[in-house]
């Protein structure tokens, strides 16, 4: 399911339910808090079609032909009004892809495990390459960004990769993802080693990589459709500030913060001038 909008007016939102139930699209409508009525895209093949005929309705919303089709279909409508949030894991699901999702799961799998005990033989197996030997142990050199050290640390991150990441995979794809998943943890992890030491870990270095790259693309090819509120980049970048005072004594890891951010500019920047536009 994708989210389309967000509607004070219930009947309204209907009205435009009706519309496309009568073009064979199915959208539902769900209540969220502070009286908004969310419509809700239950096929995503159906999405270019469904944005565009909003734009359209929202244009001129009393328009006759919506009227129209809410009477040619209100004795076929199973539910006039269905108000019922969307399960947690469809929300989920709809903001992000296959790519993110994954590393979400294998994150908390792994912070489970530290959890439970097992730290050691995590950081063993994750850690960044430090010692003889470890250097020819490839997946070290990103799998740092897989190990989180408290719930905190978790939560902030997941959530950000979530946001960001997702972000960027239903625009670009998977494989953009992946490569600045690559590249900034390779990048940020690196700064950080040669800096401050091998003791660090999480996706930090990639979500700051993520607001550089969405930030700056926005900011270089705005007609890429690929925008950040301001919101999000002054609060990441006034954290990065901060981190480096460590306030209440945390331990951050603000090479990998500074790396990433500057290694998701720098992609962005070589994409503005020499990528092709994604087609939707």
């Amino acid at each position: 399911m994708h989210r389309l909008a967000g509607f004070h007016n219930p009947r309204q939102a209907q009205a435009f339910i009706d519309y496309m139930a009568s073009r064979g699209i199915t959208l539902s409508l769900a209540s969220e808090p502070e009286g908004v009525f969310a419509i809700w895209l239950v096929d995503i093949e159906h999405q270019v079609e469904a944005e565009s005929e909003l734009n359209t309705f929202l244009s001129n919303p009393n328009e006759s032909k919506y009227q129209a089709a809410s009477w040619d279909v209100a004795e076929s409508r199973t539910a006039k009004f269905n108000y019922r949030s969307p399960s947690l894991m469809g929300m989920i699901k709809s903001q992000a892809g296959p790519f993110s999702l994954s590393v979400m799961v294998v994150v908390i799998a792994i912070y489970v495990l530290w959890f439970f005990g097992l730290q050691q033989p995590i950081f063993d197996l994750f850690h960044y390459p430090f010692m003889d030997g470890d250097q020819w142990q490839v997946w070290r050199f990103f799998s740092h960004a897989l190990i989180h050290f408290s719930a905190l640390h978790i939560i902030f991150n997941c959530l950000w990769w979530w946001i960001l990441g997702g972000q960027l995979e239903r625009h670009s794809g998977s494989v953009k993802l992946v490569q600045v998943f690559l590249i900034s943890a390779l990048i940020s992890g690196f700064a950080q080693f040669w800096l401050h030491g091998p003791n660090f870990g999480g996706l930090s270095g990639v979500v700051y990589a993520l607001m550089g790259y969405i930030w700056w693309m926005g900011w270089l090819a705005p007609k890429r459709g690929l925008t950040m509120p301001k919101a999000y980049i002054g609060f990441m970048l006034a954290w990065l500030v901060i981190g480096f005072a460590e306030p209440m004594g945390m331990s951050i890891a603000n090479m990998a913060h500074l790396f990433g951010l500057i290694s998701g500019c720098l992609i962005a920047l070589v994409d503005a001038k020499f990528g092709k536009p994604i087609q939707n």
